[in-house]
């Protein structure tokens, strides 16, 4: 594999990390040479071909194996936006916010949680994970994506040079769309999904992000309203709000599909060139 180009968005990697990198067949993101300007020729303005629109109606398991999608570099259209319902949470800060969560008991989740899951990370970060809902951990901890799952998720994070705990172009925002644990980790029900849909989306206006990673069917649907399966969403830029989302695999499901960790990767290059500068 060829050496990592040094830059301020991925350090250099050790021999560990390309080897793991070379097992799995997955290139490593270096920022893009920059180019000379040139003037634009006098030519007709591009036309973007449009993204094929896709009528299946049933959302596809995490644990089915996914189809590649067609075109790696389409960008898919921009989703119907939230109606505008007027919410006290639209105008929350951080504060308020993360105190009206810990007191949310808008659904029967409420009632089995130890504790809620409100988001880590650095609130101005310009990367932002968006996972599914809570496990036993993340109840008994309070916080998202910790254990096994959240090991490979800081793993992730650290093959592009981010944490958890790092800031500016080193950190990253994580939350998840369900705020509480459903029983025995059960997948999340639409009317708990909509019922904590404010919280994420006050928590993006907040962040500000410049680019969401979707990770997981739960937080792709909650997020781009589709039910499109994650193999035919990967390797396009889509939009939520205005800011580029991402589609990508959660951890829990690269635990017991190591295959596709490659294919992650991929997602997380595409995520690095979606804020490249310029």
């Amino acid at each position: 594999m060829n050496d990592v180009t040094r830059s301020s968005f991925v350090p250099e990697l050790d021999a560990r990390q390309r080897a793991m990198l070379a097992e799995m067949g997955v290139r490593v993101w270096a920022p893009k040479p920059q180019q000379p300007a040139m003037a634009p020729p006098a030519t007709a303005p591009e036309v973007t071909a449009p993204a094929v629109a896709s009528a299946a109606p049933a959302a596809a398991s995490a644990t089915a194996p996914m189809r590649a999608p067609a075109m790696a570099d389409a960008v898919a259209p921009a989703p119907a936006s939230r109606p505008a319902t007027p919410s006290p949470v639209d105008h929350m800060d951080w504060p308020a916010l993360r105190e009206a969560v810990s007191g949310c008991q808008a659904c029967g989740l409420c009632k089995g949680r130890k504790n809620t899951v409100f988001g880590v990370g650095d609130e101005q970060a310009d990367w932002m994970i968006v996972g599914e809902a809570p496990g036993e951990n993340e109840d008994l901890q309070g916080e998202p994506f910790v254990g096994a799952a959240g090991q490979l998720l800081d793993q992730m994070l650290r093959a592009v040079g981010r944490s958890r705990s790092g800031t500016a172009d080193q950190g990253t925002y994580i939350a998840n769309v369900l705020k509480c644990r459903p029983p025995a980790n059960r997948n999340p029900q639409p009317d708990e999904v909509a019922r904590c849909e404010p919280y994420l989306a006050r928590q993006v206006a907040l962040v500000k992000p410049r680019v969401i990673v979707a990770m997981g069917r739960f937080a792709v649907q909650s997020l781009l309203k589709t039910n499109e399966p994650i193999g035919r969403l990967r390797g396009r830029v889509h939009q939520y709000e205005g800011v580029p989302v991402i589609v990508t695999y959660h951890p829990a499901y690269l635990l017991r599909t190591p295959a596709d960790k490659g294919k992650a990767w991929a997602d997380l290059c595409l995520a690095m060139e979606t804020v490249q500068p310029g």
